[in-house]
């Protein structure tokens, strides 16, 4: 009787044993299921994120390509309808022909020319000449509020350029001519006070004192 005690004692153990043993396996199982549903969503995720980056990148290349297109496209135009420059993708020629046509008096060529440059090329110094000419061109056929327009862009965009102290007397030569005269005042003083040395405080000057 004893015996057969401990018997069961022992079969009792190693079962529970096994019991302990197959329930951390069942949970280890569980686990690595879950890592491993885990780790294909991500690669799931990773391959959606690779698609889309890929599709991003195509497009953008396409529309750059259409970009290039479109600029070939209006060159092409432009070399026909700006007679006398020799290469119309260089911003030296389109300016030298823009500068001929207005010693020529040709405003309209001009004003086409410089209003080209000012739209494709970026030249730190010719940028803010090419608006200045529209503005004077401008000014020159009268259109006074577009003249005062390239004449601020030059001002407010480039306010290092040499120019720019003729611009502000410009702006207020307009203000005269609309018969704003506080206003013209205001900004042949503002060119006086900034611009001591430049020429266009001179005439400024004398533009007030004509007007006392």
């Amino acid at each position: 009787m004893f015996l057969v005690r401990i018997f069961f004692l022992v079969s009792t153990s190693i079962y529970v044993y096994s019991q302990d043993d197959n329930s951390a396996s069942d949970i280890l199982f569980l686990k690595i299921q879950e890592l491993e549903i885990e780790i294909a969503e991500l690669r799931n995720q990773v391959e959606s994120q690779n698609h889309l980056i890929e599709k991003l990148l195509k497009e953008s290349s396409e529309e750059s390509d259409k970009g290039s297109n479109i600029i070939k496209d209006i060159s092409a135009d432009n070399a026909i309808r700006f007679k006398g420059v020799s290469d119309i993708k260089s911003k030296e020629d389109v300016y030298s022909a823009a500068t001929k046509y207005l010693e020529n008096q040709n405003y309209d060529d001009a004003f086409k020319l410089f209003k080209f440059f000012t739209e494709t090329f970026v030249d730190e110094q010719k940028t803010p000449l090419a608006f200045f000419w529209l503005g004077e061109i401008s000014l020159i056929n009268n259109d006074i509020e577009k003249s005062k327009g390239y004449f601020l862009d030059l001002v407010s965009s480039y306010p290092d350029h040499y120019r720019v102290p003729l611009a502000h007397k410009k702006i207020g030569d307009i203000y005269l001519k609309n018969n704003d005269v506080e206003m013209a005042i205001d900004r042949y003083n503002y060119v006086i006070r900034e611009y001591p040395n430049n020429a266009a405080s001179s005439q400024a000057l004398q533009l007030l004192k004509n007007m006392e």
